[in-house]
């Protein structure tokens, strides 16, 4: 019996992710008495892994796995788990865990508990706790199946070094025929990405019109924070549909959450209500963001952020 671990790479980096998931897995087989393995796909150094408890490294460089597939993914995780005989398999929360952890689940008949927030609270009946209702609540939930899946929520663990000495080995495997073919994949580069973001500031209609994220880029970049938008200014074209945050585009579970001219529609709302710490600027007090917000400052995004970038720039000189 293992626990295997998936740590999720992009362009052969490890995701700030992957540490947490391997952190995490340490932690559940120590609970289990058991090991951690944990298995990359296109990855560079593997050896990372090691300080955070991975015993065992797996590593697949099939090039048909350069680009993300869901099926191919599952397919890989699937025959890992079958081959190391474990019976807890562990993924984080991104999109793309959400797609393939589920066929993963199938392919092992296991089940599957997703936005895990803890190690489990008992390893017989295997509980964990993971939030719940669109983050407004937390459920304890037993998994009673011989194999459990489980998705590990951004930010939720933590980041623990528990250095071992590791060993890495390549993992062939049998790619399933998928019937998805990509056409074409446009990345953002030199810049901070939304799952990888401690912090992001995230704007909507109340900067007026694109050509005023000058000073959310110049914020963003002041704080190494991530740039995002609410849908209806993605829907506009003011920016790119990849920055779309909320419950209909990318979640955020950022440790700070700045958002600036966003009313906080329910959805926006739902999407971002995981972050630690939730900050709004906005001119009408009665904006919902108010009620969910941790500090709100009514006024003018255009008289404030300049103000707050001055602030941000003499402090980090000083």
């Amino acid at each position: 019996m293992s626990v295997l671990v998936f740590a999720d790479s992009t362009d052969g980096k490890f995701k700030k992710t992957a540490f947490e998931v391997v952190s995490y897995g340490k932690k559940v087989a120590e609970q289990l008495g058991s090991n951690v393995i944990a298995l990359t796909i296109k990855a560079n150094d593997a050896s990372e892994l090691y300080k955070y408890g991975a015993e065992k490294v797996l590593t697949v460089s099939n090039d048909a796995l350069n680009t993300f597939n869901a099926k191919e993914y599952a397919s890989v995780i699937s025959q890992a788990a079958t081959a190391q005989n474990a019976d807890v398999v562990i993924v984080d929360a991104s999109i793309d865990s959400l797609y393939l952890a589920p066929i993963v689940a199938v392919n092992l008949e296991a089940g599957y508990a997703s936005n895990v927030v803890d190690a489990p609270t008992s390893t017989s009946p295997f509980t964990v706790k993971r939030k719940a209702f669109s983050n407004k609540a937390f459920s304890n939930t037993v998994i009673a199946t011989d194999k459990k899946i489980i998705g590990l929520a951004k930010n939720s663990f933590g980041i623990h070094e528990n250095p071992v000495t590791g060993t890495s080995e390549s993992f062939e495997a049998t790619l399933a025929e998928s019937g998805v073919k990509s056409e074409k994949i446009e990345r953002v580069t030199g810049k901070v990405t939304i799952a990888d973001a401690d912090i992001v500031v995230s704007a909507g209609r109340g900067l007026k019109g694109p050509e005023n994220w000058g000073m959310i880029e110049e914020l963003a970049e002041v704080l190494g924070a991530a740039t995002a938008c609410s849908k209806p200014v993605s829907d506009l074209g003011w920016r790119p549909h990849g920055e779309h945050v909320g419950q209909t585009g990318k979640p955020v579970a950022a440790n700070l959450y700045i958002a600036i001219g966003i009313s906080g529609a329910i959805q926006h709302l739902a999407g971002i209500n995981a972050s630690k710490v939730k900050v709004v600027i906005n001119t009408d007090p009665e904006a919902p963001f108010f009620k969910a917000a941790d500090y709100g400052i009514v006024g003018d995004a255009f008289e404030v952020v300049p103000k707050l970038i001055e602030k941000l720039k003499a402090f980090k000189a000083s």
